[in-house]
C-alpha cells in the first residue's frame, strides 16, 4: 500500500518552485552502440521512471504490411529466453511499479515507473527485450488476436471509432500518414514469422533507440548500470528506413461522409499544418486553445452555450513529426444539422481571420499555454519522456526547458496569419459522420 501512495503521489505532484516551473537538469550521452541515454535526477521521491522511445512508427512501415510497429508494442511484452511470457507485467507490478507503452506515427514508447531501489530491474527488463526478444509462432499468434480485438473494440465496434483512420486517409495520398498506427488486420495476418523478425532486427536496435531515466538516482552509478545493461548490446546492422515522401500541397477540398451505428451526427474538419517545432506550429498550436480550450473559449462560448448548436465539440493540432493536421470537430445538438454547425466552425474562423484577438484574450492563451507546459513535466515518466522526445524529434533536449519560449514569441497577428494562411477550404478535408437512418437507400 505504501509503494502505491508513493506513486500516486510522484504521479500528481508538480514539478515548482515558488510558483515557476523550475529547470530541468540532465546528462545525456551515448553509448558505443549508438544507444542515446538522457539521465535526470530528482531525489523528492523514491521513484524512478525507466524509459526508451524507438524511433519506429507507423510511418516507417511497408504499405502492404501496416500495423507492425502498432503490433510491437503488444509482441514486446512476450518475453526472452530468461523473461517467461507474461513475465514482464508479473516482475514490474510485484516489485510495485507499473508498465504500458504506446504506438504513434513516429514513434514507440516502453516505461517502466518504479520504487527507485528497483532501478536495475528497469533496466533489466528493458535490455532484454532489446537484446533478444522472444518471436516466435506462439507469441505472433497470440498477439495476432489481441491486435483484432482491440481494433475490434476500440475501432470497429466504437461509435466513431474510425475517425481518425478515415480522416488521415483522407487527408494523405502520398505520405504514409495515410495510415494509423492500427494498421491493417488483413496485413496483419498476411506476414510471416520471418517479416516479424526481419522488421525487429531492423528498428529495435541501440542506434535508433533513446532510453531516458528520470528519478530518484545517482547519477555515475546509473551510468555503471545503463552500461552494465545495454553496452554490450550490438549495434543494429541494417539501415534504418526513413520515409521521404512529401505530401503534396493541397488545391481542393475533400468532402467525405460516413454512414456508422451512431445517434448524434458528427462533423470534422482537417487543415493541413507544419511540422511539429516549427514556428506557424506553435501559432497554430495557441489557435487550438483560443477556439476550444475552457469554458470560455471562443467555439464553446459562441457556438456551444450562445447558439446551443453543439453539444460537444473541440479543436487541436495533431503534433506529428512531419507536416501534421490542425483539427476542429463537434457533435450538433439534436435538432441541428451537420451543415449547421459547419457554417458556424467557419464564421468562427473568419472572426480570426478578419480581426486581431484582443490583448485580454491572448494573455489569457499565453497563461493556458504555460500552465498545460508545467503540467506536461510534472510527472517523472513526463519528464523522461519529453527529454526523449525533444532529443529525437528536435535534436535539442534541452528544449523541455526552453520550449515555452517558443511559444511565447508568438504574437497576435501570428494567429491571425496562420488563420489565413491554412484555415482555406482548399486546404481541408471536411468528414461527417452521419446515423445509417439518414443514408439514402
Amino acid at each position: 500500500m505504501k509503494r502505491k501512495f508513493i506513486l500516486f503521489f510522484v504521479l500528481v505532484t508538480f514539478v515548482l518552485v515558488n510558483g515557476q516551473a523550475r529547470k530541468i537538469d540532465f546528462t545525456e550521452y551515448k553509448l558505443n552502440n549508438g544507444l542515446n541515454v538522457i539521465l535526470h535526477k530528482d531525489n523528492s521521491t523514491p521513484i524512478v521512471a525507466v524509459t526508451v522511445l524507438y524511433h519506429v512508427g507507423s510511418k516507417n512501415e511497408d504499405p502492404k504490411r501496416t500495423g507492425f510497429a502498432h503490433f510491437f508494442e503488444h509482441l514486446m511484452f512476450e518475453g526472452s529466453p530468461n523473461i517467461p511470457r507474461e513475465g514482464y507485467f508479473k516482475i514490474v507490478e510485484g516489485a510495485g511499479g507499473q508498465l504500458n507503452a504506446n504506438t504513434s506515427q513516429d514513434r514507440t514508447f516502453y516505461f517502466e515507473v518504479l520504487p527507485s531501489n528497483q532501478l536495475a530491474l528497469g533496466l533489466y527488463m528493458e535490455s532484454e527485450r532489446m537484446l533478444h526478444l522472444k518471436i516466435d509462432s506462439i507469441g505472433v499468434e497470440t498477439q495476432r488476436k489481441v491486435v483484432k480485438e482491440e481494433r475490434k473494440q476500440s475501432l470497429d465496434n466504437r461509435p466513431y471509432g474510425t475517425l481518425i483512420e478515415k480522416l488521415f486517409a483522407d487527408a494523405y495520398k502520398v505520405h504514409p500518414y495515410r495510415w494509423t498506427p492500427i494498421g491493417s488486420v488483413q496485413y496483419i495476418d498476411q506476414a510471416k514469422l520471418g517479416e516479424f523478425i526481419a522488421f525487429y532486427k531492423r528498428y529495435y536496435v541501440p542506434q535508433n533507440a533513446t532510453l531516458s531515466i528520470a528519478g530518484d538516482i545517482d547519477i555515475n552509478k546509473t551510468k555503471e548500470l545503463v552500461k552494465k545493461y545495454f553496452g554490450d548490446i550490438p549495434k543494429g546492422t541494417k539501415e534504418i528506413y526513413r520515409p521521404k515522401e512529401v505530401e503534396p500541397v493541397k488545391t481542393a477540398e475533400v468532402r467525405d461522409t460516413v454512414y456508422d451505428k451512431v445517434q448524434l451526427p458528427l462533423v470534422c474538419e482537417a487543415y493541413h499544418m507544419p511540422a511539429e517545432g516549427t514556428p506557424d506550429y506553435y501559432a497554430l498550436s495557441m489557435l487550438t486553445t483560443l477556439l476550444s480550450d475552457g469554458e470560455s473559449s471562443r467555439l464553446t462560448k459562441e457556438i456551444k452555450d450562445k447558439q446551443q448548436k453543439a453539444a460537444y465539440l473541440g479543436s487541436f493540432a495533431f503534433p506529428l513529426e512531419d507536416p501534421g493536421l490542425f483539427i476542429i470537430y463537434g457533435l450538433p445538438n439534436i435538432g441541428v444539422k451537420a451543415e449547421d454547425l459547419e457554417s458556424s466552425f467557419q464564421t468562427e474562423i473568419d472572426k480570426v481571420k478578419n480581426s486581431l484577438i484582443s490583448e485580454t484574450e491572448f494573455e489569457k492563451v499565453r497563461n493556458q499555454v504555460e500552465s498545460e507546459f508545467v503540467t506536461r513535466n510534472s510527472t517523472m515518466r513526463g519528464i523522461a519522456e519529453s527529454l526523449a522526445d525533444y532529443s529525437v524529434y528536435y535534436g535539442d533536449a534541452n528544449l523541455i526547458n526552453t520550449e515555452i519560449q517558443r511559444y511565447m514569441k508568438v504574437t497576435r497577428e501570428d494567429i491571425k496569419r496562420v488563420a489565413d494562411k491554412y484555415l482555406t477550404k482548399e486546404n481541408r478535408v471536411v468528414l461527417y459522420y452521419l446515423p445509417k437512418s439518414m443514408e439514402k437507400k
